[in-house]
């Protein structure tokens, strides 16, 4: 039987805890709780966990303290998050989607939505983590042939990598913003460098640089390694 998809719920109501991590194992999901962030945060580093659901306002560390130490973390950097949350505000969603959160669901909801929206995060976690594996076995040739083609079409340009990208006149620049390690493996992608070349380069494994090349996918609604170059040329990401 495959193994189930590990699930860290992080809630600091310990009604709503329990019923949730009830529902998503009738769901055949494993799920390991926490009372708030800083005990999400230990749960997180020991289980590493496929997937985090967590409450937006706890006490000791709310939902944003946690997503960013896990988007820190290099073994957790990928790891997908749901944030819920009682705050219908559009202004927290956005600074939710800003901060790298991979949805987000307002309170009260339907359990069956919850497990949809996991579902469906985790179906895209898979499809964007088998592209940015798929760049280990990529002619290497092709890319680097790939990759000069839009330098020169775009121009020579850019102000280094930035987490507010500076558009020439774009207007609509979306404001980003990488990790040090996130900009470090874009840099790499756009000078033309496979997974396995970024891996050995900043000391870590293959696996962590699909995760970092995945997240950048998702950061920047791109799918592919020369549409991820692309975006990074023409929105100044990158030297």
């Amino acid at each position: 039987p495959a193994t189930p998809v590990r699930l860290l719920l992080v809630d600091d109501e310990p009604g709503l805890r329990k019923a949730t991590q009830a529902y998503l194992q009738e769901e055949s999901f494993s799920v390991d709780t926490a009372n708030d962030g800083e005990e999400g945060w230990e749960k997180a580093q020991q289980l590493l966990p496929d997937l985090v659901i967590s409450d937006v306002m706890m006490p000791r560390l709310d939902g944003y303290g946690l997503l960013a130490r896990l988007r820190e973390d290099e073994r957790l950097a990928g790891t997908p998050v749901v944030f819920l949350t009682a705050k219908g505000m559009t202004a927290d969603r956005i600074a939710g989607f800003v901060a790298g959160v991979d949805d987000y669901i307002p309170k009260p909801f339907d359990p069956d939505e919850l497990v949809a929206r996991v579902r469906s995060v985790l179906a895209r976690q898979q499809r964007l983590l088998a592209e940015a594996a798929r760049f280990a076995d990529a002619d290497v040739g092709q890319l680097a042939k790939q990759i000069t083609e839009i330098r020169s079409l775009l121009g020579q340009g850019g102000q280094g990598i930035s987490g507010k990208p500076g558009g020439h006149g774009d207007g609509e620049v979306p404001q980003l913003q990488f990790t040090p390690r996130e900009a470090s493996v874009l840099q790499l992608v756009a000078e033309g460098l496979m997974n396995k070349q970024i891996a050995k380069q900043l000391g870590t494994s293959i696996r962590n640089v699909e995760k970092y090349v995945s997240r950048l996918f998702g950061k920047t609604s791109t799918s592919s390694r020369t549409e991820l170059v692309r975006y990074a040329l023409e929105h100044h990401l990158v030297d």
